[in-house]
């Protein structure tokens, strides 16, 4: 997701407590300090990582980070929950209206695989969040998979997906949308997306049985 697109996201509570920004310049500051952020942590780790670091990036004075940020720990759990944010919100742009079942989980596995592709140093982060930032971590992986098991809900209400365990298949989904990420969105981002999500999709479709 663009900079610029990501811009107005950033009023949503990701500051320390009482410390949200309420001019668009005060946005726009705290939109480069995130961004500065993810550099700083998916290429240092969070241990390396210091907020001189994250400002010396983002081209802002010391000053400004701790305007909205009271420490190192407290914007890293902020960059957590932005980026979980931004890939709810890429999915749900990448996911017709009138799309369900199987075809709206291809469309939504699009979405991710883009954004992993744009913002490679979401799998570092998320991965050190289970030790630098639990509580973030579990948000991040409970809130896609709530966001899968409301879909396939409707899709069963609708009849375009058979009824069954909802929640056991959104973790299931989510995990292997996880991996196909960092395989073909990470590791090589050379594979056309449309051979990727086809696959996946005549799999959830058709299943492995003969």
């Amino acid at each position: 997701m663009a900079t610029a697109d990501r811009t107005e996201e950033t009023e949503k509570n990701v500051a320390s407590p009482g410390k949200q920004p309420r001019t668009a310049r005060g946005r726009a500051t705290m939109r480069r300090l995130l961004d500065a952020a993810a550099k700083e942590f998916g290429e240092r780790g969070f241990h390396e990582a210091s907020i001189s670091g994250i400002t010396r990036r983002a081209g802002t004075a010391l000053g400004s980070f701790y305007t909205y940020f009271d420490s190192k720990e407290a914007i890293f759990s902020a960059l957590v929950k932005d980026m979980s944010e931004g890939v709810a919100k890429a999915a749900a742009a990448g996911m017709a209206a009138d799309a369900s079942g199987v075809e709206r989980e291809r469309e939504a596995l699009a979405a991710f695989l883009g954004f992993a592709r744009q913002n490679k140093e979401i799998y570092r982060i998320i991965d050190e969040a289970e030790f630098a930032d639990p509580a973030s971590y579990r948000d991040h992986y409970e809130g896609a998979a709530n966001r899968i098991a409301a879909r396939l809900d409707a899709a069963v209400e609708n009849g375009d997906v058979a009824p069954g365990d909802n929640e056991v298949r959104a973790w299931a989904i989510m995990g292997m949308n996880v991996f196909l990420g960092l395989r073909f969105g990470v590791w090589d981002d050379t594979r056309p997306v449309d051979d990727i999500t086809g696959a996946v999709a005549a799999l959830l479709g058709d299943g492995l049985g003969r």
